[in-house]
């Protein structure tokens, strides 16, 4: 199947519900699946090919999402572009995937002309929202040729530009986080989304028709969640802007059931003073994802918003999946909340093989720690363009993730830490994201990163950075002690960082994820950001 299919699956379901919703706009199944055959026809009319790659840049807009469902019915490989991206960073990609295609908002039109004529391929420019100097805008654009097509055929029956999809057909060519290194670009079947969609629907509860709100960008994991909503012909509400407070506000509104939110954000709606009086009593499934979750934060969640957290582990190469924990995981079969479990991230979800394995590719028992490898239809078809990227990732006939993990007595999946960001100090491995964990707890930490630098001695260091809730109330050195202090009495011996440091943000990627060798970089440099 290709990812339209499950637009066309819900439209079935009834072509007057309402599809794509914000504040101001209100687009039915019908609506979507129209403009989704118009652009499919209109990029046939331009030249584009089953096969070549087309890719929309846009903040959160209905419309742009709709166009991505076009994408997929001629038959061309959608490619995502954060709108986060800097003017370089969309160069590289397009020009990487030999993008041939690009809708585009207004407000991105300065950026593209100045890439533009760096990109061999690139044959149709469309703005979505306004005339652009010598472009098409998306109205017009899909207006041309309308009235031959209607001579040549007063009553058309729909038809679709492209003949079925194989499902081993590229669908997607996105481009990964790039948290530890440059970002590669993973090619993305049929095949693999079909798995991703009957994971999330065998994996999580959903009751009736769902209502899924959103605050992220349409090249954000949320995404991919869409598919599933659709299928079952629900609503998807759509945040033009991230905000906190509105968040809060639209759940009760639009009585939604199914929603996702970084571990930082699910953070500020934890402290936002409306979540005490909301009525979140509509709501099934909030995941989280993207980032480790504070064990501290997660048991505050449930206590606050409800038995409804529901955890999602994968990666861009394996998309969403590849393990699930839903609500229920959260609890003992007494109903009391498993805190020895809320660091896990599920179960391996049905459709996969999940091992955990060591360097010489020999399978690790329970318990013991080694990179999380994985198999089935849910795993891409490989690196674009990087052959030997792709062989490494598949050697011993496993996917490797690259993280670190093991699995418990009860099945349970469990990550301590990136393989690339594990330290070794002292002569032994440190598990970075199990030291964040620990300071994590910390009710004045809001997010942290542990890094090892070089060290004359240990032969690499311990250093935390911290983004604190709230600025010190005293001074930072003060509180730099109280971590210092902390860190000791939950961790001590050899996992103790030797250096802290407050900074006001961490650097993100456009899911969440900090990234670490950012970090790292400004930490080597001696520079700390103010």
């Amino acid at each position: 199947m290709a990812f339209v299919d499950q637009l066309d699956k819900g439209a079935s379901l009834g072509r007057d519900a309402p599809c794509l919703v914000t504040d101001d706009e209100v687009l039915t199944y019908g609506e979507v699946q129209d403009l989704s055959w118009d652009v499919a026809r209109a990029l046939a009319r331009s030249g584009i090919q089953p096969g070549e790659t087309v890719a929309v840049l846009s903040e959160n807009d209905p419309v742009a999402s709709a166009c991505i469902f076009g994408i997929s019915r001629r038959g061309a490989v959608w490619c995502p572009i954060s709108p986060h991206s800097d003017a370089e960073e969309v160069r590289r990609l397009l020009d990487h995937v030999d993008c041939a295609g690009l809708i585009f908002q207004s407000a991105f039109a300065p950026l593209l002309s100045r890439i533009a004529s760096q990109l061999p391929a690139l044959r149709v420019l469309v703005c979505l929202d306004a005339e652009a100097p010598a472009l098409p805008s998306l109205e017009s654009w899909l207006e041309a040729g309308t009235d031959a097509e209607e001579t040549a055929d007063p009553d058309p029956a729909p038809s679709d530009p492209v003949d079925a999809p194989n499902p081993d057909d590229i669908a997607i060519i996105a481009g990964t986080s790039g948290t530890t290194g440059t970002p590669k670009s993973v090619v993305i079947t049929g095949r693999a989304i079909e798995a991703m969609v009957a994971a999330v629907l065998g994996g999580y509860p959903f009751d009736g028709r769902p209502t899924f709100l959103t605050m992220c960008t349409p090249t954000h994991v949320a995404a991919g969640l869409c598919l599933p909503i659709m299928t079952l012909g629900g609503r998807i509400v759509i945040m033009r802007k991230p905000d906190v407070g509105r968040f809060v506000d639209l759940v009760v509104e639009q009585r939604v059931t199914h929603t996702l939110l970084s571990s930082t954000l699910l953070g500020a709606v934890l402290r936002h003073p409306g979540l005490a009086n909301a009525d979140l009593s509509s709501l099934q499934c909030f995941w989280y994802g993207a980032a480790p979750m504070p064990a501290r934060r997660l048991e505050a969640a449930i206590t606050t918003i409800g038995p409804v957290m529901a955890q999602l582990y994968g990666q861009a190469e394996a998309p969403l999946v590849i393990a699930t924990m839903a609500p229920r995981d959260h609890f003992d079969r007494e109903g009391t909340i498993a805190r020895h479990r809320l660091t896990s991230v599920g179960r391996p979800s049905p459709l996969v093989t999940v091992g955990i394995m060591d360097e010489d590719g020999t399978p690790l028992g329970v318990g013991e720690r080694g990179e999380i490898v994985v198999r089935g239809s849910l795993v891409m078809a490989g690196y674009h363009k990087d052959p030997a990227a792709t062989v490494a990732s598949r050697r011993h006939g496993w996917h490797r993730t690259g993280d670190i993990g093991y699995l418990d007595d009860d099945g349970f999946l469990y990550l301590v830490d990136r393989a690339k960001d594990v330290i070794v100090s002292g002569g032994s491995n440190i598990y970075s994201a199990e030291v964040e964990q620990a300071l994590m707890q910390h009710p004045s930490v809001l997010d942290c990163a542990v890094v090892g630098l070089p060290d004359e001695k240990w032969g690499e260091r311990i250093v935390v950075v911290v983004q604190l809730a709230e600025a010190p109330v005293d001074d930072t050195e003060a509180a730099i002690a109280d971590l210092l202090t902390f860190a000791d009495d939950q961790l001590g011996g050899v996992e103790a960082p030797m250096q802290v440091e407050v900074w006001p943000e961490l650097p993100r990627s456009t899911t969440g994820k900090v990234l670490k060798r950012e970090v790292r970089q400004v930490l080597m440099a001696g520079v700390s950001p103010k």
